[in-house]
C-alpha cells in the first residue's frame, strides 16, 4: 500500500482505498522497532478532521504509552497480533481494572471499547503489539489528559521504573470481567 509520512511515527494513505496486508504489518513492526519512541501508526483516515479515526498501530514492548484519558471521545482496540494488558486507573492512579488483550489465537480479549473518560495505558506482554484503534474525530490534542501521577516521556529513567512497577502491579491485579 502506498503511504505518505506525516512524521516519523505517523503514516497516511496515499490512495483512496486502504488495505492492510501481512507484509504491511511486518513493515509497520519494523518501523516501530527502529523508531525512537518505539511505535508506528498507519492512519486509515485521510486527515485529522475526519469524524471517524481508524489506525493500525504497532508498538514495541518498550514503548511507553503514558496513562491518559480522552475527555470527549470513545476509543476501541482490536488486537491483530501480540498481547498486552489494558490497565485502567482511578484519578489518583490506583489500578481499578486489568483487561488482558491478545490476538485471536491467544484466547484473550480481542476487542475492547472505552466509552468513558478513564485513565488507561498498555503494558505489552509480547515483543510487539499490533492493533486496530478506532475513535471519533476530529483529533484534538487538548482533549487528551495525561495523568499527573505518571512520568513524562522526557524522563526515561522514571518511565522505566514506572513501567517495571506497573507491569508487576498489573500482573498481580486480578482480571476483572465485569
Amino acid at each position: 500500500m502506498k503511504t505518505r509520512a506525516l512524521n516519523n511515527e505517523v503514516l497516511y494513505p496515499a490512495e483512496p482505498i486502504v488495505h492492510f496486508t501481512h507484509a504491511d504489518a511486518e513493515n509497520l513492526k519494523t518501523q516501530a522497532l527502529q523508531n525512537a519512541r518505539r511505535r508506528m501508526r498507519l492512519c486509515a483516515h485521510h486527515s485529522d478532521d475526519n469524524p471517524l479515526q481508524e489506525m493500525i498501530v504497532a508498538l514495541a514492548s518498550d514503548a511507553y504509552v503514558r496513562p491518559h484519558k480522552h475527555l470527549a471521545r470513545a476509543e476501541s482496540y482490536h488486537i491483530i497480533e501480540g498481547q498486552a494488558d489494558l490497565v485502567l486507573f482511578d484519578d489518583a492512579g490506583k489500578i481499578v481494572r486489568r483487561i488482558p488483550l491478545g490476538d485471536y489465537a491467544s484466547g484473550k480479549c480481542i476487542f475492547c471499547r472505552l466509552a468513558e473518560p478513564v485513565f488507561h495505558t498498555l503494558v505489552l506482554r509480547t515483543p510487539t503489539l499490533i492493533f486496530h484503534e478506532t475513535t471519533n474525530g476530529p483529533f484534538r490534542r487538548e482533549e487528551t489528559v495525561f495523568s499527573p501521577w505518571s512520568p513524562a516521556e522526557s524522563d526515561p529513567q522514571a518511565v522505566a521504573k514506572f513501567m517495571q512497577n506497573l507491569a508487576a502491579l498489573a500482573s498481580a491485579h486480578a482480571e476483572n470481567r465485569s
